[in-house]
């Protein structure tokens, strides 16, 4: 029997204007798969319920009666509709404290929750993402707030761009002193993020000559695991192990730290991982960073600065490592200042919604609609029935509250 697919009105706050289809990607669903597809009414989503319709799609008020419902964000608990397969973000399997309720009322609705991030191949990557969104407009707010705290240009903000290609015209504004630019990570933020200072004609420069030369001109370097971890025996790096068996190694980014202007950080963390650094080396005379663009915005994590994620509307902040706190952006020079607005895809609406929505298609929907032989969506169900998966049992003690 046909599914029936409600693409679902994003009521998080702050307000999340993506979507997981475009208009004409909804409607090409439709005659590829053959199945039904409705959209639900909203005011702020980038496309209009005027593009939708024109592309042929009907506008509901709910999708109570869609057997497989497709958001963006996590879904309000109120919203949440029993017995329904969704798909979306649910920033859960790192037992993200502040979602616990989230995943609680998900099993008790007895709801099916695969989750975008845990769709992958058979090599474990991803095959759907927003990351090289993330990375994109995560380096133009870098670049924007460095401009900003040194006084050099203004730029228009991302989300008061129509598209990517209108924020490129901001690139000719940026003229930067012969600074050095970190950027960690190897995936599709590292990429997004390399993708703009290249744009605006950084030049890239190896992690060894960023260490040890001096430059006539603003340089950037990208910095993998190997270059910033190192094994605490002094053994070779080997990147299978380090994620594997973590506690063999131990942080080595100091010696970047000691000469990096603006750090982009776009690197994957989690806890059992060393963190990139410390506050008790923050406040050393050698430390460099001024300007933090994480993009990761792993709160408390691996960056100490990042106290807090900030908003689109109110991007950055002062980090004031002598008393560990947050204070009013651009108030004191010794203080760092920080990027970590945690949904900077939504900055360009229309550009990811139609990057995400091609992999949905291409990389997704047949093992959805059609077979699902390689257990693509099998092995990234978290939820069925009431219960979690056997893959993601490990949450068990995260739903119980201990």
């Amino acid at each position: 029997m046909s599914k029936k697919i409600g693409l679902i009105r994003e009521g998080k706050v702050p307000i999340d204007r993506r979507v997981s289809l475009s208009p004409s990607q909804a409607k090409l669903v439709k005659e590829k798969f053959g199945v039904e597809l409705v959209v639900q009414s909203s005011d702020i989503r980038c496309f209009s319920d005027k593009n939708y319709r024109e592309a042929g799609l009907d506008i509901v008020e709910s999708v109570e009666d869609c057997d497989i419902i497709f958001g963006v964000k996590e879904v309000p608990l109120e919203k949440l509709v029993p017995g329904k397969t969704y798909f979306f973000f649910s920033h859960t399997i790192k037992k993200q404290e502040y979602n616990r309720k989230l995943l609680q009322t998900i099993l008790a609705k007895e709801i099916t929750l695969v989750d975008w991030e845990t769709l992958v191949n058979e090599h474990g990557n991803r095959i759907i993402a927003f990351g090289r969104w993330a990375g994109i407009v995560g380096a133009y707010n870098g670049l924007w707030a460095y401009g900003k705290r040194y006084h050099l240009f203004s730029l228009r903000r991302a989300h008061k761009c129509f598209d990517y290609e209108d924020l490129k015209t901001e690139y000719a504004k940026i003229k930067l002193p012969n600074i050095k630019i970190a950027i960690t990570g190897g995936g599709r933020v590292a990429k997004g993020a390399m993708e703009v200072l290249h744009g605006v004609g950084i030049r890239k420069v190896t992690a060894h000559d960023f260490l040890s030369e001096t430059f006539n001109e603003p340089v950037f370097t990208q910095l993998n695991s190997r270059d910033y971890h190192k094994r605490i025996d002094e053994g070779e790096f080997h990147r299978k192990e380090f994620y594997s068996n973590p506690k063999l190694y131990k942080g080595d980014f100091l010696k970047y730290a000691k000469v990096t202007d603006l750090l982009i950080a776009g690197a994957f963390w989690e806890p059992s991982l060393p963190v990139l650094f410390n506050r008790e080396d923050i406040v050393q005379d050698d430390f460099d960073i001024k300007v933090i663009a994480d993009i990761t915005c792993d709160i408390e994590g691996s960056i100490p600065s990042t106290k807090r994620a900030s908003m689109i509307e109110d991007p950055i902040y002062d980090y004031n490592p002598s008393d560990d706190l947050i204070e009013q952006a651009l108030t004191d020079e010794g203080n760092i200042t920080v990027m970590a607005v945690d949904n900077l895809p939504c900055e360009l609406p229309r550009d990811a919604s139609e990057s995400f929505g091609c992999e949905l298609i291409n990389n997704v929907l047949s093992h959805l609609l059609e077979s699902d032989e390689d257990n693509v969506i099998k092995n990234a169900t978290i939820t069925t029935a009431g219960s979690l998966t056997n893959r993601y049992s490990y949450l068990q003690d995260y739903v119980d509250g201990k």
